[in-house]
């Protein structure tokens, strides 16, 4: 090869890899691939492996074939019951159809708008026509198949499908739950004095119940202690009477002595009585006559 020649090859050569590498593209087992000429699609490639392309007048876009998801912004919905909700939703799709896919959105952008149109639609649509409490029973499930059968049919035009959607949260609005609050506070607050009230009849009534019983024990207890005492004075007095019928003058010593004792039992009692009073009778003799006389 002469030195005129080289350059050339080298030409050559740098030409024809270029022109391999532009008609040589691969697609993963991730990928799904959409063939354009000139602007124009050709073909769809879904199969992953090696492919060949038409150099510089063809150029390949490639898009994920995997199921990816679309965290919806929230929106406040009204249930037929005109309560007002903050639904946080999520949705799961796939793009089944690359050329219709390329054809009406062309870009992820545009169709995370799309996607939360639809979205927002649906939610309006299905969750306008329930109640609230119906979205916090067993029929939540059956409500978000109606939403997603709904997702479902907006989208195909879009050329993905939508898997799956899901409510995350389903809120009620700032101003509302605070309302709910005062109002679930207040109520709580009647309740509790309501039972407090109850609480104090209830105690009253145990009370005023306890001090009726007692009035009536101790009255009957008061009835029996005089019974009892009334006996017992009874019974002494008898006994007092018999022993004095029996020895006048021992019956008439012992209750003297008994005087004196109740009268003089403390160390600084002072009596001032004259010789010849009967109390005194006794300081004499054991028959009651004085010294002195």
């Amino acid at each position: 090869m002469t030195g005129n020649m080289k350059p050339i090859f080298l030409a050559l050569a740098f030409f024809v890899f270029i022109m391999v590498a532009s008609s040589v593209y691969t697609v993963a087992q991730t990928e799904q691939a959409l063939v354009l000429q000139l602007g124009e699609p050709v073909s769809v490639v879904k199969e992953p492996g090696l492919n060949f392309k038409m150099p510089f007048v063809q150029n390949v876009v490639k898009f994920d074939n995997r199921i990816l998801d679309l965290n919806a912004r929230p929106n406040e919905v009204i249930a037929s019951d005109q309560k007002r909700l903050i639904v946080d939703a999520f949705v799961k799709y796939k793009i089944t159809d690359p050329l219709k896919f390329y054809q009406t959105v062309r870009e992820e952008n545009t169709l995370m708008q799309r996607l939360n149109t639809n979205l927002d639609s649906s939610l309006r649509q299905v969750l306008g026509s329930i109640p609230l409490s119906a979205l916090l029973t067993g029929e939540r499930a059956k409500i978000m198949g109606f939403i997603l059968e709904n997702v479902k049919q907006k989208s195909l035009e879009l050329g993905i499908e939508v898997v799956d959607v899901r409510i995350m949260r389903a809120d009620l609005p700032q101003l509302n739950s605070e309302a709910i609050f005062r109002r679930m506070q207040t109520e709580r607050e009647r309740e509790a004095k309501e039972f407090r009230a109850q609480g104090a009849e209830e105690a009253q009534r145990i009370k005023s119940r306890a001090d009726k019983e007692r009035t009536i024990i101790l009255a009957e207890a008061e009835k029996q202690s005089q019974i009892i005492r009334g006996s017992g004075d009874a019974e002494a007095t008898k006994i007092f009477a018999d022993a004095f019928t029996r020895d006048e003058e021992f019956f008439s010593f012992y209750r003297t002595m008994q005087a004196y004792k109740n009268t003089l039992k403390k160390e600084d009692t002072s009596m001032i009585l004259s010789p010849d009073n009967d109390f005194m009778k006794y300081f004499g003799d054991i028959q009651g006559r004085s010294k002195n006389r």
